[in-house]
C-alpha cells in the first residue's frame, strides 16, 4: 500500500514513547491511519493539529497493516486552537468525523464540506458566519451514513408546504396542520436545514439540536460517543455567544 494525498488531519494520539497514530481524511481515499515516527518531537507538534492540511505519504507492506505515515504541513490552522470557540468548534468537527467514518471508504461531498466549515471558521471565529454550515454539515454527515432526515415532505400526510416540525422518531418533516397538538414533542424545523440559506441564532441552535440528536441516537453509540463531550462544551460556548 502506498499512498500520497492532501489530507485534513482529524485527530492524534501518542503511540509509544516518541511516535503517534493519526488519521487524515482524504478526498479520494477517505480516513487514513497512519504511525508517524517522532510525532511527539517539537518541530512536528504544529503540523500535527486536528483541521490543519498536511500531504500524506502513507507506506504499509499490506492493506491490514498499519502504515507508516509521514507528513508535511499544507495549511495550518493551528492558530484557531487558541480561541476558545474555534477551537470547541474545531475539537468537535475533526472529532465528530474521525469517529464516525469508517477508514478508507471515500466520502468526497463530506471532505469539501469540511473544508469549506473550516475554511468559514477560520475566516470568520465569531461563529456568525460559520455555526448553520456546520449544522448543514452534521446533517449531510447523517445522509452520508445512511441516516439521512426526509425533510422534503410531511411523514404524516405527504404534503410538502408548511414543513415547520421534525419528527425525533422517524427523522421525516411534520406540516404545522399534522403536528397540532403534539408540537411539544417535535423538534422545531429551521428554514435553512431545507434551503440552504441564512439563519438568526435562534435557529441555528433549532437546528443543532435535530442534528444533534439523531448523531447520538444513530452514529454516536457506545464506546464511540466520547465525542460527544466536546459538542455540549461548542453548545455552551455558542449559547453564551448568543446571549
Amino acid at each position: 500500500m502506498h499512498l500520497t494525498a492532501d489530507a485534513i488531519l482529524l485527530s492524534v494520539r501518542a503511540h509509544g514513547e516518541h511516535g503517534a497514530v493519526a488519521r487524515a481524511l482524504t478526498r479520494l481515499d477517505g480516513v487514513q491511519p497512519g504511525y508517524v515516527r517522532g510525532g511527539h518531537a517539537r518541530g512536528l507538534r504544529p503540523v500535527l493539529q486536528p483541521g490543519n492540511i498536511v500531504r500524506g505519504e502513507w507506506r504499509a507492506r499490506t492493506e491490514e497493516q498499519l502504515a507508516a505515515l509521514t507528513v508535511e504541513l499544507v495549511h495550518s490552522r493551528a492558530a484557531l486552537h487558541a480561541a476558545p470557540l474555534p477551537a470547541a468548534a474545531l475539537e468537535w468537527l475533526t472529532a465528530l468525523t474521525a469517529t464516525a467514518l469508517p477508514e478508507a471508504q471515500p466520502y468526497p461531498h463530506l471532505h469539501d464540506a469540511l473544508a469549506g466549515v473550516l475554511d468559514a471558521i477560520e475566516a470568520a471565529p465569531s461563529a456568525r458566519g460559520w455555526a448553520a454550515a456546520m449544522a448543514r454539515y452534521e446533517l449531510l454527515l447523517l445522509a452520508e451514513l445512511g441516516f439521512g432526515l426526509d425533510l422534503s415532505a410531511c411523514v404524516a400526510t405527504g404534503a410538502t408546504d408548511d414543513l415547520a416540525f421534525v419528527s425525533p422518531k422517524s427523522g421525516g418533516a411534520v406540516s404545522r396542520a399534522a403536528a397540532a397538538g403534539y408540537e411539544a414533542r417535535l423538534f422545531a424545523l429551521p428554514p435553512f436545514l431545507r434551503d440552504g440559506g441564512g439563519a438568526e441564532w435562534d435557529e441555528v441552535l433549532a437546528g443543532l439540536a435535530i442534528t444533534g440528536h439523531f448523531l447520538a441516537r444513530d452514529v454516536l453509540v457506545d464506546r464511540r460517543r466520547d465525542p460527544l463531550a466536546a459538542r455540549a462544551r461548542l453548545l455552551e460556548r455558542l449559547q453564551r455567544a448568543v446571549a
